[in-house]
């Protein structure tokens, strides 16, 4: 009698620990492979402001003006820190509705050494999140370069960030009404390049022409420093791109090769194109042409194939050229460093061709559940208009606000003199 007992309790106590032996196999673990490939990307992409944002846009602006770029690289970085942890973190991916997260996590509130985002630590998926953060509102310094207050860039990049930057960016990948529509944007193109771009082509328009412009030549001052800073921006683009896939698994594999090839294609593409146009291929084009072939591929690179990433190299190395020379030449916008033709309308392009090579005949993986091409297309071209509109009309009234309480411009003498001197009493060489 006790062995069948024993039989029975042996079968049945089994059966009733099934579901509970089921539920902790569901629950989440960490991942150690997928956490250590998550902080090397964070490092990346932080990489890519400071120092290489900061090195390329310093080499193109005039030796008198040097310091205040890298000034405001690094300002940039230290507030955007701060204030994603505060409370940006929680507005975007915090708990919240369709259209802002919640202040659930503010200050990092329930996130510990143990609490998991997927199967990476919570704090790692953060920091992640804010390097993108940080280098946003870091890439609109380059349209009003050369003669905004520091003062006004600090108020603009903080308010911007709150109030363009946070929602998109939840509309898109907190689990907002824009992902939930199916738009695909696997690194950026509309959080982060559409948004910046739009707000840099508006601050453009509203600070005005610098002192001279288009008549006297304006020329980069350094451009080994700017080769340099682009070379570490591409190596942090493998940060930015590959790590979006939260894991180091094939998805990254294939968008780390999708990225390098949209940099090669668009510097070989404008490369040539400045050859055929003006006679001789130049290092500004070549690296010019690198940034807007990474831009482009940023919202496809986790979706596409090789042969994708080929053709929006391409089309981003042909296409940003010639809005470039458009706006500088025919327009003569003074979008200092060309945000808005490499940045925005690489990001447009890039975000929109991401509903035709997603195709799995292209070699993509496909659309979002229930897509057509054309649905995606349309999906895409959805969540470029929406995110254009709401960092053009919010940028603009910012900068209105800004400018009646502190000011934007520094005075035609200080811009004269050169912002280095007059905002921060330094100089960059002492020759």
């Amino acid at each position: 009698m006790t062995n069948r007992k024993s039989w029975r309790l042996g079968v049945v106590l089994p059966l009733l620990a099934a579901p509970t032996l089921a539920f902790a196999a569901e629950a989440p673990t960490l991942n150690m492979a997928n956490t250590a490939w998550m902080l090397i990307s964070s490092v990346l992409v932080l990489f890519m402001t400071i120092p290489g944002l900061a090195l390329f846009y310093g080499g193109l602006v005039r030796t008198k003006n040097v310091l205040s770029i890298l000034m405001q690289c690094f300002a940039i970085t230290c507030m955007v820190s701060i204030i994603w942890v505060l409370f940006a973190y929680s507005l975007a991916f915090g708990d919240g509705n369709a259209w802002l997260g919640g202040m659930g996590k503010s200050l990092m509130a329930g996130v510990g050494v143990n609490t998991l985002k997927g199967d990476i630590p919570e704090t790692v998926f953060a920091m992640f999140q804010m390097t993108f953060a940080i280098i946003t509102p870091a890439l609109i310094v380059g349209a009003f370069a050369e003669r905004m207050k520091f003062s006004a860039m600090m108020l603009f990049s903080l308010f911007w960030l709150l109030l363009v930057y946070v929602p998109v960016c939840h509309w898109v990948w907190g689990d907002g009404w824009l992902q939930k529509l199916g738009v695909m944007d696997f690194a950026g193109g509309t959080v982060v390049h559409v948004n910046a771009g739009v707000a840099a082509l508006v601050a453009a328009l509203v600070l005005g022409k610098r002192k001279g412009f288009p008549e006297t030549a304006m020329p980069p001052h350094n451009l080994t420093m700017t080769v340099i800073g682009a070379c570490m921006l591409w190596v942090g683009w493998f940060g930015f791109n590959a790590g979006s896939a939260l894991a180091a698994n094939g998805t990254a594999g294939m968008t780390m090769l999708a990225t390098h090839l949209g940099a090669a294609a668009g510097s070989l593409t404008w490369m040539f194109c400045e050859w055929i146009r003006f006679g001789k291929p130049s290092v500004l084009g070549i690296v010019t042409g690198m940034v807007a072939g990474l831009g482009t591929i940023t919202p496809a690179s986790g979706f596409v194939g090789p042969l994708g990433a080929l053709v929006i190299g391409v089309s981003a190395g042909l296409v940003c050229f010639m809005a470039t020379n458009y706006m500088k030449r025919s327009l003569h916008v003074d979008d200092s460093l060309d945000v808005f033709p490499v940045h925005g309308v690489g990001g447009v392009l890039g975000t929109t061709l991401t509903g035709v090579f997603a195709a799995t005949t292209l070699g993509g993986v496909g659309f979002a559940e229930g897509m057509t091409m054309g649905k995606q297309v349309l999906t895409q071209i959805t969540g470029v208009l929406v995110t254009a509109a709401w960092s053009g009309a919010v940028s603009y009234l910012l900068l209105k606000l800004i400018d009646a309480i502190v000011g934007l411009r520094v005075s035609i003498e200080h811009e004269t003199e050169g912002l280095d001197t007059v905002l921060h009493n330094e100089t960059g060489y002492n020759l």
